[in-house]
């Protein structure tokens, strides 16, 4: 697929890892994960540069789903603030980034963090960022890190989904880039979304064995694939057709990324659509 877009061979778009900002006033975010490409994506985001000072970013808060590399690597990147990083997770998201892969530890040499300990199961109206937006918490089975040791045991609080809703307009944004199951609480919460943005890691379950790149399966890894039974598709169905569905968090292996592929058109025909870089929604 990379070579692909590298080549020009296929109609596919570059992409940067996932995560989102949030703001009720365009001013002020609330960031969900921190990429590896963080700074790649502030430079594409005017709103997110400020510049108010000479090291200056829109992020008043951060928000981590989970501890995974991909969704906190980021963090190093924005070592420089002036101000203590204000972070938001579960203790489990804490404890495995201050062991198992200890970058709150790096961070106290510059800028520090500031913790702010979330539960699942709990809803939160007043994160900086993000005033006037109600985050509530919820619990997701999908897989903790290698680095963490509940690595193939996770417990709840290992990874989180959100539903966002703006206290004005009671429209609501459902967010979880990993999800391995749909229990029911998860399943309610995104009927009661006016927007769907999930876990589109993967097409089938296999694809990374096929490509002959890992023996690992979306599954394993705590991702649900698209298709299959239980499949993310067969749910994204069932939703109402006034819902916005989007994938997101897609690898480089799915072949959705192939914009003339036949899953990117089956995709089309469901009214599902496929994340890209710059992508916003006005709830």
């Amino acid at each position: 697929m990379c070579n692909g877009v590298r080549t020009g061979s296929i109609k596919a778009r570059e992409r940067t890892q996932s995560s989102i900002a949030v703001s009720n006033d365009g001013i002020d975010w609330l960031l969900f994960n921190t990429s590896p490409d963080i700074l790649t994506q502030l430079k594409a985001s005017q709103s997110l540069q400020p510049a108010r000072q000479v090291r200056d970013t829109g992020i008043k808060s951060i928000f981590l789903l989970d501890s995974q590399i991909d969704h906190t690597t980021g963090l190093l990147m924005l070592r420089e603030s002036d101000t203590p990083l204000k972070i938001w997770c579960t203790e489990q998201v804490h404890e495995d980034l201050s062991s198992g892969n200890p970058l709150f530890n790096v961070l106290k040499y510059y800028c520090d963090i500031d913790w702010h300990k979330v539960t699942p199961g709990e809803s939160y109206n007043s994160i900086p960022g993000a005033n006037g937006i109600r985050i509530d918490v919820l619990p997701l089975i999908s897989n903790a890190p290698p680095y963490s040791p509940r690595r193939d045991k996770p417990l709840p609080g290992d990874t989180v989904g959100i539903l966002m809703t703006d206290e004005l307009s009671n429209k609501k944004l459902f967010y979880a880039p990993g999800l391995g199951q749909l229990e029911d609480p998860v399943w309610n919460a995104m009927q009661l979304a006016d927007t769907v943005l999930v876990d589109g890691t993967m097409w089938t379950d296999n694809e990374m064995q096929e490509a002959g790149i890992s023996q690992k399966t979306a599954r394993s890894m705590g991702h649900l694939p698209q298709t299959g039974e239980g499949g993310m598709l067969e749910w994204l169905n069932k939703l109402s057709s006034d819902t916005r569905k989007v994938l997101i968090h897609i690898n480089n292996t799915n072949p959705i990324l192939n914009e003339d592929g036949p899953e990117n058109a089956a995709l089309k025909e469901k009214g599902i659509e496929v994340s890209f870089d710059g992508m916003s929604f006005e709830v």
